[in-house]
């Protein structure tokens, strides 16, 4: 690859994730403190990720793949995601704030697939390759999250109470607008079909991996994927809301060391995963979920602040040792034939399924242990996840039985691990 054409990746890399990571992970504080949202109608902020992932697909199986360039509808998407984060900026009710925000992700979540096929095209070994551009998209996310609180201190509590929360949406703004004009100066990505080709919605979805489903522990491994994204739900939703309202200085840079710890994380996964198995890899996953929200429920911004940061850097064991594993996993089970249709249907059943399900559950058992106004009982919202996910382990390490004959190596999981997703 072209030292021109590896710059151009990375920096596309850096800003599509720059833009999510300046705007999502303080958009639950912000709901709270500034536009006066209930939990519940965070959780259907939320949601519209979900509703995201579940049309992105038809974006990519119908347009980007059989019609237009690639790299032209990543341009045309973040133009007109700029325009609609400006209308977040500017608006100033939970009401007029929705819509914008839903059609913001239904257009920027297909962006994550987008700027992946852009990569990849410009590969001639994606799995040696990929991972040292895709790197640059988790350090936009942890750079944005330095600048709003180390630079900018627009976390900072007085500064939330006052609103300068509402920046993050200029600033991802700006970031999205200046990727939109870059996407169309990237190298050319042609649509992979004809547009002449049939193209069924089983297809688009990845429905025809449900014959996958067959299989008693693929099952309960997809029960169990849709199940943890409950608890899921609740660390996108709460984490920096909760660390800005107990008094923990400069929240969203230390939520930065939950992406630094999926890289460091990720580096070991491969290892970890051939020496002890996907079982055990799986279940240690699910410890870390319910750990992380023990050591949220018990820590404090005091003396007790380091279990906050633990928790914070459990992040990366609950994401790779689960999500990575199972995309992996997955892609060993479905074979040649529904290997691409497998990945989306267990992208449909996390990030759409599981995750539209996690927020609604969140939203109501936040808004039940509300005490007054920005108080709440924090020990009993995260007991609460932490017990669903401990659930989750119990029912996984009852039900799936280990395949020692199926034993995924170091080179198939690195292989695995090129194509998915950091943050």
């Amino acid at each position: 690859m072209k030292a021109t054409t590896r710059l151009q990746l990375s920096v596309m890399m850096f800003l599509n994730f720059f833009i999510w990571g300046g705007w999502f992970v303080t958009l639950g504080t912000y709901l709270s403190n500034n536009l006066n949202a209930t939990g519940a109608q965070s959780g259907n902020v939320f949601s519209t990720q979900s509703w995201g992932a579940i049309i992105a697909p038809f974006i990519i199986g119908l347009i980007a793949d059989r019609y237009i360039n690639a790299e032209k509808i990543l341009g045309v998407l973040h133009i007109v995601g700029a325009f609609l984060m400006y209308q977040m900026y500017n608006s100033s009710a939970i009401g007029s704030f929705y819509p914008y925000v839903l059609m913001y992700m239904i257009l920027y979540m297909p962006t994550l697939a987008l700027v992946n096929s852009v990569s990849f095209n410009q590969m001639n070994d994606p799995e040696k390759e990929f991972s040292n551009i895709r790197v640059w998209g988790t350090i936009g996310w942890i750079v944005a999250g330095l600048l709003i609180s180390y630079i900018f201190h627009w976390d900072a509590k007085d500064n939330v109470r006052q609103g300068m929360l509402r920046n993050t949406f200029l600033m991802s703004s700006i970031a999205s607008l200046i990727l939109g004009l870059f996407s169309f100066t990237l190298p050319k990505t042609p649509p992979a079909k004809s547009s002449s080709e049939k193209v069924s919605i089983k297809e688009i979805l990845g429905l025809e991996a449900l014959t996958l489903l067959k299989n008693k522990n693929f099952l309960v491994f997809f029960v169990s994927s849709i199940l943890i994204c409950i608890p899921l739900a609740f660390y996108y939703q709460n984490t920096n809301d909760f660390l800005t309202n107990i008094g923990v200085e400069n929240p969203t840079g230390k939520m930065t060391i939950g992406q630094a710890s999926e890289v460091l994380f990720l580096l070991a996964l491969p290892v970890f995963f051939s020496k002890f198995g996907f079982k055990k890899t799986i279940l240690v996953g699910m410890l870390a979920w319910a750990l992380r929200y023990a050591l949220f429920a018990f820590g404090n911004a005091g003396a007790l602040s380091f279990m906050l940061i633990l928790g914070i850097a459990l992040h990366g064991v609950c994401y790779d040792f689960f999500f990575v594993s199972g995309q992996i996993y997955t892609n060993s089970k479905a074979g040649d034939r529904y290997k691409s249709a497998a990945q989306g249907l267990i992208t449909l059943a996390t990030y759409g399924v599981g995750m539209l399900l996690g927020f609604a559950i969140a939203g109501k058992i936040t808004d039940s242990y509300k005490i007054a106004e920005h108080q709440y009982n924090y020990k009993m919202v995260w007991l609460m996840p932490a017990g669903i996910a401990f659930v989750v382990l119990l029912i996984f390490a009852v039900f799936f039985k280990d395949e020692k004959k199926e034993v995924v190596t170091e080179p198939e999981a690195e292989k695995g691990l090129a194509a998915t997703r950091l943050t």
